[in-house]
């Protein structure tokens, strides 16, 4: 922040109001007894215009000239001979006297938007990105998740969706700066907050620490991407302005400041000097105690429901001087399974954007387009309980999960055009949608009847039964089967000890569905049986926990059953690869196993549906089913769309030939039932969207729009059926 905007932010937040442990006298800073800012040397800094062909918003007004002519005469000489010297020399940095950041040696502030390319099929960047530039952003902030580009140790995948260097490239051609988190540990309700879940085949290992074992994965996995990042930072001629260290590690029990360090050394040796590394905290005390180090700048997050003189208070906490910046400006929230659909009020989100932008602070806004979980990627949390993100991340953001432009779009644009211009030209339309109508689905295969299948290789034998991590299983469903010791006529009790269900336990005898053993809810179930019967399990890791003390999130089953207090052995266990089966064109290539028709239970149900030279948008729902997971494929398709819901978003680039939702857990239908599944362009009501269980929300019908002109106006109010105030001209 500069000028006047500096000193609206220091008259909020006076030096005196610091903590007296902070000493603010001389440019020697000391922030209590564990950092310590060393004396900043003033430096010269380039005055002329840079040459990339990168062209960001303006920034705000210039400070006011503070010095005498002779002086600014020097320091403009000074700079032209820099300039002469080193045409393309490129700088972003801090400015400690004056508040806020300079780039090119001129004061700059961001507005800035968070995007997941890991969440955005790779068809769709320009799309979304090109929206968030036309909002008015002049950044937009991305994640890099470690599991998604490590499945396996020194196994790396960068092509298609995974290519993070394209999306750079992307957001470079558009005109948007990029503020980098590549983690290594990132949260983002993500799986595992990004960790690959192979560090857990060593059961001992303590993540986001100083434990060797962790050490040593983490570098690993930095020598292969902070090179490819380099030369995308904007000191190289890229557009990466900034690129933080870890994320939220203050609210990480293990305060581990080795391991700081450690990453500190690792970013600076493979980046380079230059760069500017910054943390991001929550607004407390031991958040802030805990997250940063000297060397890296200390940025806060928090949403406009909390106390913005507090919260920036917390950060000059520990940065006396330099810019105010919200690095998570929440928009919205995440969805849990089994909950109503988080919303936020635009009118809230608007105002506290508009405050602090008064404030000249640099704010990101997460999230700006949330996006989909597909395949096994959604993570979990836990408070008090275990709770399961859902497959849609909408996040109730400006940009829909379908990327259209919402109310709070055009709130949030209204705000930040009142701090500077906005691009020419009009808001790029919502994404087309069209109704591909009903798909009757039929039964191809009880799961139990298809594990030669889904499991080529055939069981792992084991006394007692093993967990995801142990058999090297990172995602989706294992089968753990045994035999009935004895004979039960009279119902015994089939028990689970504590939270050893992870996460869900589909249970059949004699592959007859019997009930769902949770984690945290049912862990019993009477059953019966003779010498002899097959007990399966059927074990979904619904996603591990993204953040806190818990990350170390084994799947499976972590303890053994019991029947009736005794312990079952003799374990058949059998690790589900349901994606190389359907790469492989299972289960369309094969005959249907349709003797069992009626049972019930997990299984699989394939259909078709037309696409008549149309691959739009669409939504997918399941009426009447208790929980899907499936995948779209079809010729020419690179892979599958995987998702575990009633009904969710479908990208027009997975819209194909094939529909083949499986496995399925449904309820004991009769052969006469309707089987089937709608696809819809439809709006989704926000009190409704995503519930858990059978027809957990309604779709409402929406209209179709029509292929997209250059020159569209906005057609996304009446598409939704009501219109929306955008609070702009024209």
């Amino acid at each position: 922040m500069c000028s006047w905007t500096r000193r609206a932010a220091r008259a909020a937040y006076p030096l005196s109001d610091v903590p007296h442990k902070l000493c603010c006298c001389s440019r020697s800073l000391l922030v209590g007894p564990w950092r310590k800012r060393p004396a900043l040397a003033k430096k010269d800094h380039v005055m002329g215009v840079s040459k990339s062909t990168f062209v960001p918003h303006p920034g705000p007004a210039e400070c006011p000239a503070r010095m005498e002519l002779p002086a600014l005469a020097l320091l403009l000489a000074a700079g032209l001979l820099h300039t002469q010297a080193s045409p393309l020399s490129r700088s972003f940095e801090l400015d400690y006297e004056e508040d806020c950041f300079r780039k090119d040696g001129v004061p700059f502030r961001y507005i800035s938007g968070s995007i997941h390319y890991a969440r955005v099929p790779r068809p769709a960047w320009r799309d979304r990105l090109l929206k968030m530039y036309m909002s008015g952003l002049s950044a937009v902030q991305v994640y890099v998740p470690w599991n998604y580009h490590e499945p396996r140790p020194g196994v790396y995948d960068f092509a298609g969706d995974r290519d993070v260097e394209a999306f750079l490239d992307l957001t470079a051609e558009l005109g948007l700066l990029v503020i980098l988190r590549p983690g290594p540990y990132i949260c983002a309700e993500w799986e595992m907050g990004g960790l690959p879940s192979w560090l857990l085949w060593k059961p001992d290992i303590v993540l986001r620490s100083s434990d060797p074992a962790y050490l040593a994965a983490v570098d690993s996995w930095l020598h292969v991407l902070l090179p490819k990042i380099k030369p995308h930072l904007y000191q190289h001629g890229g557009n990466i302005i900034s690129v933080q260290v870890e994320n939220e590690y203050g609210s990480y029990y293990a305060c581990d400041y080795g391991y700081l360090r450690h990453l500190l050394g690792s970013f600076r040796a493979l980046l380079g000097s230059e760069v500017l590394l910054f943390t991001t905290d929550g607004t407390r005390a031991e958040e802030l105690r805990c997250g940063t180090l000297q060397g890296l700048y200390a940025t806060v997050d928090f949403g406009p429901g909390s106390n913005m003189t507090e919260a920036f208070g917390a950060q000059r906490w520990v940065e006396p001087k330099g810019p105010l910046v919200n690095s998570e400006y929440y928009t919205g929230w995440l969805d849990y399974w089994g909950e109503a659909h988080a919303s936020t009020s635009s009118l809230d989100v608007a105002r506290g954007l508009e405050d602090m932008l008064q404030l000249g602070a640099s704010v990101n806004m997460y999230m700006f387009h949330g996006g989909t979980n597909f395949a096994y990627w959604s993570g979990a949390d836990f408070k008090d309980q275990y709770k399961p993100v859902t497959t849609s991340y909408d996040y109730d953001a400006p940009l829909s999960e379908a990327g259209d432009p919402t109310e709070k779009l055009f709130a949030i644009r209204t705000v930040i055009s009142k701090f500077q211009s906005l691009p020419a030209g009009p808001m790029p339309p919502a994404t087309p949608k069209y109704s591909y109508g009903r798909v009757a689905l039929q039964k191809h295969a009880d799961l139990l009847d298809a594990l030669e299948v889904l499991c080529p290789s055939g069981p792992i034998q084991s006394q007692l039964p093993l967990t995801f991590e142990a058999i090297k299983q990172a995602h989706g469903f294992v089968v753990y089967r045994t035999q009935l010791p004895w004979d039960v006529l009279d119902p015994a009790t089939l028990d689970a000890p504590p939270h050893s269900i992870c996460d869900r336990g589909y249970v059949m005898l004699q592959k007859e569905y019997h009930g769902t053993l949770e984690r945290d809810g049912q862990t019993t179930l009477r059953v019966t049986g003779r010498t002899g019967d097959t007990l399966d399990v059927l074990l979904e890791n619904m996603g591990r926990i993204s953040f806190g003390a818990n990350i170390s999130d084994f799947k499976g089953l972590l303890g053994n059953l019991s029947l009736d207090s005794s312990p079952l052995s003799n374990w058949l266990i059998y690790p589900l690869d349901i994606d190389a089966a359907i790469q492989q064109g299972w289960p369309h290539a094969a005959l249907p196993k349709s003797s069992s028709r009626g049972r019930a239970g997990p299984a699989f149900y394939t259909g078709t549906f037309e696409t008549p030279g149309i691959a739009w948008d669409t939504f997918v729902k399941f009426p009447g089913w208790s929980k899907v997971w499936w995948c779209v494929t079809g010729r020419g398709s690179e892979g599958e769309e995987q998702h575990s819901l009633s009904h969710i978003h479908l990208p027009g680039p997975a819209v194909d030939k094939w529909l083949q939702p499986g496995p399925v857990l449904a309820p004991p239908w009769t052969p006469a039932d309707p089987l089937r599944a709608w696809l819809s362009a439809a709006c989704w009501p926000p009190q409704q969207h995503h519930s858990a269980g059978a027809g957990g929300g309604t779709l409402h019908p929406s209209f179709v729009l029509p292929r997209p002109t250059p020159f569209q106006q906005d057609p996304w109010p009446q598409h939704c059926g009501h219109r929306i105030n955008t609070g702009l001209p024209g």
